[in-house]
């Protein structure tokens, strides 16, 4: 559907403006010029009238005989009729008018009415003598040399050809500003991405724009954006990942360079690969996470029977009573999410509750309802983090604690967390609770059916956390 900022619209004004513009222009120009080219010019009518002056003169000075020889001379000087008439219409030389011409007599204009174009025959004017008008009056055919509309042709080159492809070429720039350019800008910037230059932005004008182009702008530039974080962050995991192998890799040369038992030798080789794999396999999970943006298959989860299950594992790694897990959760708490991705957020944030508390302290998950969300917190007893400290502890590869890589994680487990339960439409964060670090999950809350009998799927065996 075209809503109103469409580009439709935008269009369909500009054509519809432009070809009412073009008819209101023809139409009220080619009339005004027409009309215009329809008069004498002012040179024409000081000539006609000056003839009417000198016709004045030679009835005053000669009578009839002046008449008679100033019209002979006007035959040599002007191509067509010519006389001195009074009032009645009746001749003061010695010419005789016959029929034909007392009727060209009744068809008489004026030096400064409208020439027409529609007769065949050259208009006869009218002019009276400037000095004595009730006396007498010229009678001459208008020359073909002062006809009006001398410039009619370039008139009409101007008002057809030249005004007309004026404002079309006005149109085309309008069209080209509204179109190209905006198409060029995305030119321009798929151009800059091939040349691995992706911090560039098209203009704010065209993202700001309402219309298809705009929203094409905006999804380029979001598009930009996500291929950047991209980018850098495969950039800096390759970079970490390359700092973090330095420390196992060094122990195992040293191990191999001074180490005399076979057996110590052995378990040192094992125990360094395992933790090169785990750091390994975090980080290209990480990195997938984040390059993965297929539709995800979610699905209604009991999060207090996911919790028992996960808490089973953990209890049996880290030696844990059950009553230092408790689930605070009411039963009828159910998320809309996926099952795998959730089970691993969670048990991520579970052992890192479970690696920072204290002996003989708990680790609580509790949660509410928001609106059409429900908000779950794990909170452990291990004394929280610095409050500038907490956005810092789901960046990749960061350990507050300053420990040695693989002795107390790898600094993945919380970054890995926080993507999986953004892919869910959800988010992640960190808080300073009473006692030590509470860990807040907001996820879109789901009703199961009263008729719901085995709330839970299987869960798959997850990797351990890093």
């Amino acid at each position: 559907m075209l809503d109103r900022h469409s580009l439709f619209w935008k269009l369909a004004i500009l054509l519809v403006g432009f070809c009412l513009l073009m008819i209101g222009l023809s139409y009220t120009w080619g009339r005004h010029m027409e009309t215009q080219n329809a008069f004498l010019d002012e040179p024409a009518r000081q000539v006609l009238r000056g003839y009417a002056s000198e016709a004045e003169r030679a009835w005053r000075s000669g009578g009839r005989e002046g008449l008679d020889r100033w019209v002979a001379a006007m035959h040599e000087r002007e191509h067509g009729w010519v006389g001195v008439l009074d009032t009645s219409l009746q001749p003061l030389n010695s010419a005789i008018l016959g029929p034909e011409i007392m009727q060209r007599l009744t068809r008489l204009r004026g030096v400064d009415w409208p020439m027409s174009r529609r007769s065949i025959d050259q208009p006869w004017l009218r002019l009276p003598f400037p000095g004595a008008p009730e006396q007498g009056m010229l009678i001459i055919e208008l020359p073909q040399r002062l006809n009006p509309g001398h410039y009619r042709v370039l008139w009409q080159v101007v008002t057809n050809g030249l005004i007309p492809g004026l404002f079309t070429l006005l149109l085309c720039v309008g069209l080209y500003r509204m179109l190209i350019v905006p198409l060029n800008q995305l030119r321009e910037q798929a151009n800059a991405w091939r040349a691995d230059q992706l911090s560039a932005r098209l203009d704010s004008r065209t993202i700001a724009r309402h219309d298809e182009l705009g929203e094409l702008a905006r999804a380029f530039d979001q598009m930009a954006e996500r291929l950047q974080g991209t980018v850098n962050l495969q950039q800096q995991l390759l970079r970490d990942l390359s700092h973090e192998m330095r420390t196992p890799l060094s122990r195992l040369r040293v191990a191999c360079d001074g180490e005399t038992d076979l057996e110590r030798l052995r378990e040192r080789l094992g125990r360094e690969v395992d933790c090169m794999q785990q750091l390994v396999e975090g980080t290209l999970q990480l990195a997938w996470q984040d390059a993965e943006r297929a539709p995800m298959n979610l699905e209604p989860i009991q999060v207090q029977a996911l919790w028992e299950l996960l808490v089973e594992d953990a209890r049996y790694e880290s030696g844990w009573s059950p009553e230092r897990l408790r689930c605070e959760l009411p039963g009828h708490c159910w998320v809309q999410g996926n099952l795998n991705y959730l089970a691993q957020a969670l048990e991520n944030l579970l052992r890192n509750a479970i690696r920072h508390s204290p002996e003989s302290g708990l680790v609580r998950l509790g949660g509410q309802r928001e609106g059409g969300y429900w908000r779950l917190w794990l909170e452990d007893e291990g004394g929280g983090v610095a409050e500038e400290d907490l956005e810092r502890i789901f960046a990749p590869f960061s350990r507050l604690d300053g420990s040695r890589p693989g002795d107390g994680g790898f600094g993945l487990g919380l970054s890995i967390a926080r993507s999986a339960v953004q892919r869910q439409a959800g988010t992640l964060w960190a808080e300073n609770g009473k006692r030590g670090l509470r860990l807040c999950m907001r996820l879109p809350m789901h009703v199961p059916a009263s008729s719901r009998v085995n709330p839970l799927p299987q869960v798959p065996h997850l990797p351990q956390t890093l």
